[in-house]
Formats: C-alpha cells, structure tokens, sequence
C-alpha cells in the first residue's frame, strides 16, 4: 500500500479552503511540540528532508522555527503537493524548497535525496503496513548523511500495548479498513532502525499520547 491508502473516517482530519491549501487541526495542535523537539534535537545547519508532509502546515513551521536549515518538503498525493505549494507561497521562506512528489514506501528513492541531516516523519507508520514501513526506514539510513538523525513521530505501541481506550478505537478502526495499517509498536520499529545500521538516539514521549522517535547515522 502506497502513503496514505483508503483511510477510514478519522483518519480523513484535513479540510480545504477553496484556494488549494488543506488544513488539519491535528497538525495545528500538534505543530508546537514538534517544532520545539525539532529544536532541541536538530542541528542548526543542513538538510532536511520531510517525509509525507501532508497539508504542509508543519513543514512552513520548522522552516520557519529552524532557518539554519533547508528543508524540502515532499508527499505522494498531488493534492497535498498542491497544498505544501499554497503554504508555502503564503510564507515566502527562502529556506523552504518547492515540495517533491515523493513515496517514501517504495525502495529506491535514497539515492536521489541523498546526504540529508534530518528526515522526519509524521504521523505515517500508522497508515501503512509493516514492509513499506521496513522500505521506509531501511531508504532513510542509506540516505542520511553521517551524523545525520532520523525522526518518527507519531502513535505507536508501547512494548506492543496500546495504551488508551482512544489509541485501542483508532487502531481498530485502521484495521478494519486496511489489515495492513494499525499502530506500530516502539521496540520493534527499534529494532528496524537498529537492523538498517542506525543508532536509536532517543524516545520522547509527545502530548496526546504520541511519541518521538530519533536514530542517528553514525
């Protein structure tokens, strides 16, 4: 299943505003505490590369929060590229470049995004199954730079439980739309980073339940 396959309905979250720019109120509430990790774990100059960047709400924030950076945003669905583009006119940030169309659950693509210092990742392991989620990890070791991090936020399993009533329904939910979708658990998405010659740096719980999860290529 390519990024983003047949979502059930809570998973559907963005809206339009009629002038090709798509809002997710997920994304807004979540879009501080992002920026703030990103921060405290991204180095100050470089490259980053930002996986399934959705509506493009994020990606404008952290160029905006993170300017020693250059960050290309990217995503699989031409509606969304058209999105990140509509942001980002709206933000005239010289730091942000023009958003590629990029599935990230398919092998092959490091090559051509290579020696990235960050690539990050939100709120996608959920919506896609196990291999691409292998494919996905396995490109972005091959297509950091030394030293560079890989950042996976997101719902996952704690040590394969899931730890609220609400995490319990979304999984579910994902399930009976996609067997392959559902919530991933933390240690064996350890160990996949640790399996494609990455160094888990850190785990950061996140609000709403969420989690950070960094490795580096040493």
């Amino acid at each position: 299943m390519n990024q983003r396959g047949t979502l059930p309905p809570a998973a559907r979250v963005a809206s339009t505003d009629g002038h090709g720019r798509l809002t997710a109120s997920a994304a807004a509430r979540n879009a501080p505490a992002i920026v703030q990790m990103l921060r405290d774990v991204a180095p100050s100059k470089g490259r980053a590369l930002e996986i399934a960047s959705g509506t493009g709400q994020h990606i404008v924030q952290l160029a905006t929060a993170l300017p020693g950076l250059s960050w290309q945003p990217s995503d699989v669905d031409p509606a969304r590229l058209t999105s990140i583009a509509a942001w980002a006119a709206d933000a005239l940030l010289p730091n942000l470049r023009p958003a590629c169309q990029l599935d990230a659950t398919k092998a092959g693509w490091a090559e051509e995004h290579a020696s990235q210092d960050v690539i990050l990742q939100v709120n996608l392991l959920h919506l896609i199954g196990d291999t691409a989620t292998q494919v996905l990890i396995s490109e972005s070791a091959k297509a950091l730079a030394p030293g560079g991090i890989v950042i996976l936020y997101g719902p996952f399993m704690r040590s394969g439980v899931l730890t609220s009533a609400g995490d319990r329904a979304f999984h579910e939910s994902l399930r009976e739309a996609d067997p392959d979708m559902g919530y991933k658990d933390d240690t064996i998405v350890l160990n996949k980073l640790r399996a494609a010659g990455l160094t888990p740096m850190d785990r950061v719980e996140m609000p709403a339940n969420n989690l950070t999860i960094i490795a580096q290529k040493i």
